[in-house]
């Protein structure tokens, strides 16, 4: 749109047409206040507390509801409007409680802001105070009746936002009441936007409620640990007495991908972190039962036993589990040690995406992955499979805005009626397992029509549902877990026909892309690099195994074959997650890094108790590719992070640790009398740090530098430093990686996880547990111990 000038208080503003009027002025820094007004809802002009004089126009007006025009003069700060909003306030404080000394609002109620700015001294109403009890909606939601202001941003956000509608108005005028729609409790999807939202303490957290002050907390901003979509979380801790304790999470400063969404594992599912179940002390198996020990003698029996293996039966013998939850340092760092220390390509993770096979369909092909950002801004979305709804909260709130903000066109082909088919354009339904054969029809497989075609949606609608793709520009492909191996390479065919498409694989968890890129793989080093190729991992690192290791199946039928004899797991619970009989591995030394005494840990002969992602530093790549900070905010005494064990058990194995983690001030020359990089030859790495401004890191204990070589060797990684340490999310790319390489697609498992699960952190959070909506609990008290 034309660019439109206007005046307000005697500055020159120019804004696009169709610009409101409190934005335009927020725009040069003129804060007009409001209560009702929230960037992209409804416009509700309750309030008025954002009256503003237009000059020519007769009475003061809402600048929530004025379009900006050209010459437009404005005054927002006149004795009239300064008496006009105070009114207002103390209008809104005849009937609220003044109970700010026990509100959990207290220091960021808008409600107490505008007082102090424009509240009397004293109020002109003397009948008593309409009194009302407080409710309980759900265990995350309590409503106060009394301070309610009657803005209407919780009813907007939680039907135009979310597309939830579970809140509604109840009577009229001075009898309006914020209703839930089940009478007196909730049934919705408990992501507390409403609570966030509201301006004064109407809505309140179960989980923050009379706990603390915001004053009282250190508040940290990180990545949430449990989807792949990679949500910023921003955590509020308070010292306790077994470290720091996290107390609450919002986004309230509308900062990362996810601007001010946040769903209920977000929000309120950090409460895993101080489950009582959790590990504080190594557990070492003495006499078959774990028993509490030093974590010098636990490192210490590692160290012995991973040695005495490697050499007598070779690395082959040795199977490591990674996870989908630990950082790509650590991924990184345990790939590095498994090849570089141990002698062995048995690397494996849980493999809920076909990430390898999308990197060689894209091999020699324009960059064409998606950000999150870019699928709130795509005019049109293709979403093949995958319910986001619940499996990605926040790819579903872009979606669901970019339809209602931006009109975008949204097509859904689906096995189930999933709530996103409210916002499509066009809706398929398709029997259980066909996802591939639509990707091979829209790649151009004509013959693959008659198979998908039904009477309900018959040769001609798939046809004209094809040509009308092609005729979209800038489209965005999304596909689940269902599109694997060659359909993957279908559907980035059928993307190279149309101009400026973009592809979005969904993984499971926070850092299923993030585990794939770093190289958890049996078969490839990170980068999608094959074990088989020399490169520079092979320049950098020295000698490698170069034939292909064992996948997790096969490390099973290793160990019943009584040929694997150490089992290493950092973060994963293998045993739970697929089924496996635990006796499989009653011959083997397993070694399990967790928060939990989970199926796994309890066969193990060495548990050492792990930091969770909040409670730790690095970073996460969420499933678009999109790389964020993780920053460490709580703390729990007696646990360690899984880097730090790592980089301990390489030094009690007699590995120097330097090979493994390039820390210090690099290394010297010596005049040409050895070989490598000690013979005068540059210190790449050093080298590399000189040339992007960055110092060496004191510590082998320290994350950024493995981040240090992350960047400098994994290809789509070489972003902007600066950036990313200011909190921004940098998208990586695919199309200088390896050739990827096709796996068997039974070894991709879905993590069938939704709103209110989240796998073993699910298990250990009482507030997914606590809601109705959660038709599948597993709450971990249930469990019995297999010790």
């Amino acid at each position: 749109m034309a660019d439109v000038n206007i005046t307000v208080d005697g500055k020159k503003v120019t804004a696009p047409a169709g610009t409101l009027l409190i934005e335009a002025c927020k725009s040069v820094g003129i804060e007009v206040p409001s209560f009702c007004y929230y960037p992209n809802l409804s416009l509700q002009g309750a309030c008025r507390m954002c009256l503003v004089k237009v000059e020519k126009m007769p009475k003061l007006q809402t600048a929530c509801t004025t379009l900006i025009s050209e010459g437009m003069i404005v005054s927002t700060d006149t004795p009239e409007i300064h008496q006009a909003r105070k009114s207002m306030v103390e209008m809104l404080l005849g009937n609220h409680p003044l109970d700010c000394p026990v509100c959990d609002a207290g220091g960021e109620c808008e409600l107490q802001d505008m007082t102090f700015s424009y509240g009397a001294a004293e109020s002109k109403y003397i009948d008593a105070k309409n009194h009302k009890e407080e409710q309980q909606w759900s265990p995350v939601v309590f409503f106060d009746r009394p301070r309610c202001i009657l803005c209407y941003r919780c009813v907007r956000v939680c039907g135009e936002g979310m597309d939830v509608w579970a809140l509604g108005v109840q009577n009229r005028g001075v009898s309006s009441i914020i209703a839930p729609n089940q009478n007196d409790h909730l049934e919705c999807e408990e992501c507390g936007m409403c609570i966030d939202i509201c301006p004064v303490g109407a809505l309140t957290s179960g989980a923050y409620r009379y706990k603390t002050r915001p004053w009282e907390m250190k508040h940290v901003g990180t990545t949430c640990t449990h989807c792949a979509d990679g949500c910023k979380t921003t955590l509020g801790v308070r010292r306790s007495d077994t470290g720091m304790e996290i107390v609450r999470g919002d986004n309230r400063d509308k900062s990362g991908i996810n601007g001010d969404f946040l769903c209920i594992k977000g929000r309120y599912a950090f409460d895993f972190a101080h489950h009582e179940d959790r590990l504080t002390q190594p557990l070492i198996r003495k006499d078959g039962r774990l028993t509490p020990s030093t974590w010098e003698e636990a490192f210490d029996l590692i160290g012995k036993r991973f040695a005495k293996i490697r050499d007598k039966d070779g690395g082959q013998a040795i199977g490591i589990v990674g996870s989908n939850r630990t950082t790509n340092e650590e991924n990184y760092l345990l790939q590095k040690f498994a090849r570089v220390v141990l002698q062995t390509n048995n690397v494996d993770h849980h493999r809920t995406a076909d990430f390898p096979s999308l990197t060689a369909a894209l091999a020699g092909k324009p960059e064409a992955t998606a950000s999150m950002r870019d699928i709130f801004n795509a005019p049109a979305t293709l979403l093949i499979g995958n319910d986001p709804t619940e499996q990605h909260p926040l790819l579903a709130w872009q979606i669901r805005n970019n339809v209602r903000l931006h009109r975008a066109r949204l097509y859904v082909i689906n096995s189930r009626p999933i709530k996103l088919r409210r916002q499509a354009t066009s809706f398929i339904q398709i029997p259980v397992g066909w996802e591939g054969q639509v990707a091979a029809f829209l790649a151009g497989d004509d013959a693959a029509v008659d198979a998908i075609a039904s009477p309900e949606t018959g040769r001609d609608t798939w046809i004209a549902l094809r040509d009308k793709l092609r005729g979209e520009s800038n489209l965005v492909i999304i596909f689940g877990s269902e599109i694997r191996g060659k359909d993957i390479a279908s559907l980035v065919k059928f993307a190279s026909t149309m101009q400026g498409a973009k592809i979005v694989c969904l993984g499971d968890y926070a850092n299923s892309r993030g585990a794939a890129d770093m190289g958890l793989y049996p078969d490839l080093l990170p980068g999608y690099q094959r074990v088989s190729d020399t490169g520079k991992f092979h320049e950098e690192w020295g000698t490698l195994p170069g034939t292909q290791g064992l996948s997790l199946p096969e490390m099973v039928e290793t160990a019943k074959a009584g040929k694997l004899k150490a089992f290493y797991v950092v973060g994963a619970n293998p045993i739970e997650q697929f089924d496996i009989d635990p006796f499989v591995f009653s011959n083997s030394f397993v070694v399990v890094q967790d928060m939990f005494l989970t199926e796994t840990a309890v066969i193990a002969d060495v548990v050492l108790p792990a930091a969770n992602a909040y409670e730790k530093s690095g970073t996460f790549t969420n499933t678009c590719g999109d790389l964020q900070l993780v920053k460490k905010a709580g703390e729990v005494t007696g646990t360690k992070s899984d880097f730090e064990m790592i980089v301990r058990i390489a030094g009690a194995i007699g590995f120097e640790v330097q090979r493994l983690v390039p820390f210090g001030k690099g290394v010297g020359t010596d005049m040409g009398q050895s070989r490598g990089a000690q013979s005068g030859e540059a210190d790449r790495h050093g080298v590399w740090l000189e040339a992007n401004g960055l110092e060496p890191k004191m510590s082998p204990f320290d994350p950024m530098a493995i981040l240090d070589e992350i960047q400098r060797l994994v290809p789509g990684y070489d972003v902007s430093r600066m950036n990313l340490l200011s909190g921004n999310d940098q998208h990586t790319t695919l199309s200088g990686s390896g050739p990827g390489a096709s796996h068997d697609p039974e070894l991709i498992v879905p993590a069938q996880d939704n709103l209110f699960s989240s796998g073993t952190l699910g298990r250990y959070s009482r507030t997914l547990n606590s809601v109705i909506e959660n038709r599948n609990k597993q709450p971990a008290e249930a469990e019995v111990a297999a010790d």
